[in-house]
């Protein structure tokens, strides 16, 4: 009798959500913080936060495809041991993060956190604040997540322009290329940055980045918190020149005490772009998709790295 197909999985909530594997496979509960369950484990999924810090167990075990519950591997590189296979969560965490992302732009925009702050105080606190609709908007990183936040902008009827690593043509006309930046910025009222972090994003948005924006421009980050200079962000918002919304930041965490906390021109959310209730139902999804392509003898999809 061959031996079943072994998925690990990190706990009781994902291996719920799978539900019943199919035949001749085998799902095992394993955290990567314990000796491994087996010499041999066909599909592995670490947990999703903090995976980084738990990949050299896998240097004890032999795998098919390493299997991450994140779009973002920028620290696997250098944790991953030799030997395996390593895909990221795409298609599981798009939806969420565009979501999040439409929340921090309408509500920087409609001025909710000052309306929240006023209700706090007892106060009724009527103002006129900026519209979504007609401003000019800069997608700064044109892939899954950055389709799926132009998909939800759309009728919103503002006036989209994409950025990605090189310039290219779609079925939607003109994605420009990262190197055009400085004569993009100027004419930007909401820029929103969602580029993965490499050696070449790390610092993009820098003073020099920041100076080109116009008066009262919106920035948007939802990549992670290196992408970007905290001290130049800091200097733009408290002059009250431009305002900010921030699911990432570096540091990360960011203090107790930290001052973008206290600018009424920043917005901060915990970098909870992917964390919604869609996340374990898609996650469950992906992973079904990859144990069936496993039975069939094809190979995984969303495979970014091979250590």
């Amino acid at each position: 009798m061959d031996a079943p197909l072994l998925v690990s999985v990190p706990g009781a909530t994902l291996r719920n959500a799978l539900g019943d594997p199919p035949e001749g496979v085998e799902v095992v509960v394993w955290n990567l913080d314990s000796p491994p369950p087996a010499a041999h484990l066909d599909i592995v999924v670490p947990p999703y936060m903090g995976a980084a810090e738990r990949l050299g167990a896998l240097a004890e075990v032999s795998t098919r495809l390493v299997q991450s519950q994140s779009i973002g591997y920028d620290d696997i590189p250098a944790a991953l041991p030799p030997g395996h296979v390593f895909a990221n969560a795409a298609s599981v965490h798009e939806t969420s993060t565009a979501e999040l992302t439409l929340a921090l732009v309408l509500a920087s925009q409609r001025g909710i956190p000052d309306f929240v702050r006023a209700a706090g105080e007892g106060r009724w606190a009527p103002a006129r604040h900026e519209s979504l609709a007609d401003r000019r908007v800069l997608i700064v990183g044109y892939g899954g997540v950055g389709r799926a936040i132009e998909a939800r902008l759309e009728p919103f009827e503002v006036e989209v322009t994409r950025v990605a690593g090189h310039a290219r043509d779609d079925e939607r006309g003109r994605i420009h290329g990262v190197d055009e930046l400085p004569a993009l910025l100027p004419e930007a009222e909401i820029v929103i940055v969602g580029v993965p972090l490499s050696d070449a994003t790390t610092g993009l948005v820098d003073a020099d980045f920041l100076a080109a924006l116009p008066d009262g421009a919106l920035v948007v980050n939802i990549a992670r918190g290196k992408v970007a200079d905290t001290e130049a962000i800091l200097a733009e918002a408290r002059s009250g020149r431009l305002r900010f919304a921030l699911d990432v930041t570096d540091p990360e965490p960011l203090p107790d005490g930290h001052p973008l906390f206290a600018l009424p021109n920043v917005l901060v959310s915990p970098h909870v772009g992917g964390a919604s209730t869609a996340m374990i139902p898609r996650m469950a999804r992906l992973l079904r998709e990859q144990i069936d392509r496993m039975l069939r003898g094809d190979e995984p999809a969303n495979v970014v790295l091979r250590s």
